[in-house]
């Protein structure tokens, strides 16, 4: 071939290639624009609309991935490229990714086998890219705004250390199965009758981020409505939902198992029981000098924190803390996580409370960043404690106390 024209073959196919690529860019970007929609309605509950443009009949459930981080935008197009989605479901799954609110969401819808393999991109992309990720599911596609929130609270609990944290393990609890089943369940039960399973998602995502805020961004509501409700719910509830006692209880509520009635077990007569254990304590089988009243959230039924696999457990946990770390944390949790007005009672720097708490969380090998972690600690040193963890009988350099004025 002439020089020439060797020169002008090349030209033209650069040219073409150009062509090809802006074109194959102008797809890409009409693509994710149309994942994002179409995460959109699944969100807003137009999960037939969603299987119908995807052609999967047997897409039934999804799996719900929530990523953040400064390098976002470059980690979707590495995403995009590694799972190259499709409209078209492969082998009866179908991923859609996309980013909104400034987050990358990726849904997986499959028809309830999730085989890992997002899972394990999702895992080598936030080591890569420096991200913090929740996941949830597998849920039905029904619920998949239940799924988003899940992942977006699972992902306030993640670390540089852990960067994927999956919403069970979120929800899951050293404590729990320590429990005496049946009256922890009888008490869960009667605490919780007043709210329905929206208020107690609610409350669980608002629990297990820590925040207000946080529970917005997670639940997909404004902050002031997330505000409005857990007022509402408070007085629904008529327990104060800004102690940490109370919140504290309240979680557990929220995590017990669902009860399980003995079969030939007659309704009334183990309803007339739970009520009797929950409010006497009573393990005699004698009648209650009165009417039984309603469970509480300020306090627990006997025999439910007072046994002996529990003072174990939380002995295990917080025992051996030194007496100044042990009144500094126990202030730090009553002041839900916030670091000045715990230093200002204690009467110390926000600094040295800073370095005492980082002591506790190394003694501890626990995330003080976890909202449900601070509340299990906070259990744990209410079951160990044997007097009021004062600030006022916080020990000073050389053995002075402080006194209150």
């Amino acid at each position: 071939m002439p020089p020439g024209h060797a020169c002008h073959v090349a030209t033209t196919t650069a040219a073409l290639l150009e062509v090809r690529g802006q074109r194959a860019a102008e797809l890409r970007g009409e693509q994710m624009r149309l994942h994002t929609t179409l995460i959109r309605l699944l969100l807003a509950g137009h999960t037939a609309a969603v299987t119908e443009t995807l052609g999967g009949n047997r897409l039934t459930h999804v799996t719900v991935y929530r990523l953040s981080g400064v390098d976002l935008p470059t980690a979707h197009e590495v995403l995009w490229r590694a799972v190259r989605p499709s409209l078209a479901p492969y082998a009866d799954a179908c991923t859609l990714m996309g980013r909104r609110d400034g987050e990358l969401v990726v849904a997986e819808l499959h028809h309830g086998g999730d085989d890992g393999r997002i899972l394990r991109l999702v895992s080598r992309l936030s080591e890569r890219h420096h991200l913090l990720a929740g996941m949830a599911g597998p849920l039905p596609l029904a619920e998949m705004p239940t799924a988003h929130s899940d992942a977006a609270a699972a992902r306030h609990s993640a670390t540089p250390d852990r960067r994927v944290v999956p919403a069970d393990a979120v929800g899951a609890s050293r404590l729990t199965p320590l429990l005496p089943t049946a009256p922890y369940t009888r008490w869960a039960g009667s605490v919780l009758r007043p709210l329905s399973p929206a208020h107690q998602h609610l409350l669980l995502v608002w629990l297990r981020t820590g925040s207000k805020p946080r529970a917005a961004a997670a639940l997909g509501l404004s902050a002031g409505t997330v505000r409005a409700r857990i007022r509402d719910l408070s007085r629904l509830l008529g327990a104060d939902l800004e102690d940490a006692t109370v919140r504290a209880h309240l979680l557990l509520a929220l995590r017990a198992p669902a009860p399980a009635p003995a079969p030939g077990d007659d309704d009334s007569d183990s309803d007339s029981d739970s009520d009797s254990s929950i409010n006497t304590g009573s393990h005699s089988g004698s009648s209650p000098p009165g009417p039984p009243g309603p469970a509480r959230l300020e306090s627990l039924p006997d025999g439910l924190l007072d046994t002996e696999a529990v003072r174990t457990w939380a002995i295990g946990l917080v025992g051996g803390l030194e007496p100044h770390l042990r009144i500094a944390l126990a202030c730090w949790l009553r002041h839900h996580a916030r670091t000045a007005p715990a230093a200002a009672e204690l009467h110390v720097h926000r600094t040295t409370l800073a370095g005492w708490l980082t002591q506790c969380a190394e003694h501890l090998a626990r995330n003080l960043a976890d909202a449900t972690v601070r509340a299990e600690i906070h259990l744990a040193l209410r079951a160990t404690r044997t007097g009021p963890d004062d600030p006022a009988a916080l020990p000073r350099r050389g053995g002075r106390t402080y006194r209150r004025l």
